[in-house]
């Protein structure tokens, strides 16, 4: 536990002053009773669980002084609360090589109906925006609350060619940053370019400026969760496509699906050979401040959803909890002067 105003924690010297004063007066108390008979026999009548109760009040007393004093010291501490979480992106891979049923009933279907139950789980509040990709990305549902527009969306999916997992995280930074013309431009020297319309090179660098960087994982208002069962085989690079993110301190949770080792998968008279390319995979979540998770069957990928929905609905976040010790001070005081009035008829 740290502390905002340690300075104040002197203040704590004070609580064995306020016992010795409570032992001192208690003894005079007693010497003042055994000048009158009446009062010594009326002791001995109440019997040690009575003398025992009269120090009840005035030891919650004692820990109500103590938790104000801690109070102004102003105590920070790591609690667990709502998360600031109001928008979050599903990326989704509809690559033809989701068809494939190693995962049942398919990848494809697994992964739609994992979506659906995450969807269920959020709160009502988040918004939700849906994003498909294969050799492109394209926006399905732009960020909604609206639940059966995205089930909608997710039951709308079409698998074409090609994996384009860059372009995915891009397309998903758009929808989140309307307002930054974020587009997808010519791959040059192998790097990425964020282009607003009818901007040239030229203001494109200069604009670029004016994007100043953000610790990874700092934005806490929305999050990306990426879902893919193979490697990019076109559009942008990935990594340079999750510096974009980490720039913006947006974080991308990425969901792995399928084999790892790599496998053949034929349909509709043609094959094609597919790996997770798990090491890209863990680098764009680690560049973002996020984390990578691997399903292998469909309920790995259910539980791996309610693991997200958990992380992304709440958060541990260090915050000041002064509020709580004075709470806890007020309860201890009434506590304390009631059972004294209770007991004794007058407060302490």
């Amino acid at each position: 536990m740290n502390f905002l105003w340690p300075q104040s924690l002197w203040l704590l010297a004070l609580l064995p002053l306020l016992v010795l004063l409570y032992v001192w007066l208690l003894r005079r108390k007693k010497k003042l009773a055994l000048r009158y008979a009446s009062l010594s026999i009326v002791k001995e009548a109440m019997g040690p669980a009575q003398g025992l109760r009269r120090h009840v009040p005035p030891l919650l007393f004692l820990l109500a002084v103590a938790a104000m004093l801690l109070a102004a010291a102003r105590p920070m501490a790591v609690v667990t609360l709502p998360s600031q979480q109001q928008t979050i992106i599903l990326a989704m891979d509809v690559s033809g090589s989701m068809r494939a049923t190693d995962v049942q009933p398919s990848r494809l279907e697994a992964a739609q109906a994992a979506a659906k139950s995450f969807l269920q789980e959020l709160p009502r509040h988040v918004k939700v925006g849906i994003v498909a990709f294969a050799g492109s990305a394209q926006i399905a549902q732009l960020p909604t609350v609206n639940r059966d527009d995205l089930v909608t969306a997710i039951d709308r999916f079409q698998l074409q060619r090609a994996t384009a997992t860059g372009n995915a995280i891009v397309i998903s930074l758009a929808a989140l940053f309307p307002d930054q013309g974020i587009e997808l431009a010519a791959m040059q020297g192998g790097s990425m370019r964020e282009r607003p319309r009818g901007m040239n090179l030229e203001d494109q660098k200069k604009e670029r400026k004016d994007v100043q960087p953000v610790p990874p994982g700092s934005y806490n208002s929305a999050a990306i969760i990426m879902l893919t069962d193979g490697q990019r085989t076109t559009g942008v690079d990935p990594l340079d496509a999750a510096r974009m993110a980490a720039d913006r301190g947006v974080r991308v949770y990425t969901v792995g699906i399928g084999t790892v080792d790599g496998e053949t998968i034929g349909f509709e008279g043609w094959s094609m050979r597919v790996r997770l390319d798990e090491d890209t995979l863990k680098q764009i979540a680690g560049r973002t401040a996020a984390e990578y998770y691997y399903a292998g069957t469909a309920q790995d990928l259910k539980k791996v959803y309610e693991q997200l929905s958990s992380k992304l609905t709440v958060e541990k976040k260090e915050t000041e909890i002064s509020g709580l010790l004075a709470l806890g001070a007020a309860l201890l005081s009434l506590l304390s002067a009631g059972l004294s009035m209770l007991w004794f008829n007058r407060i302490l």
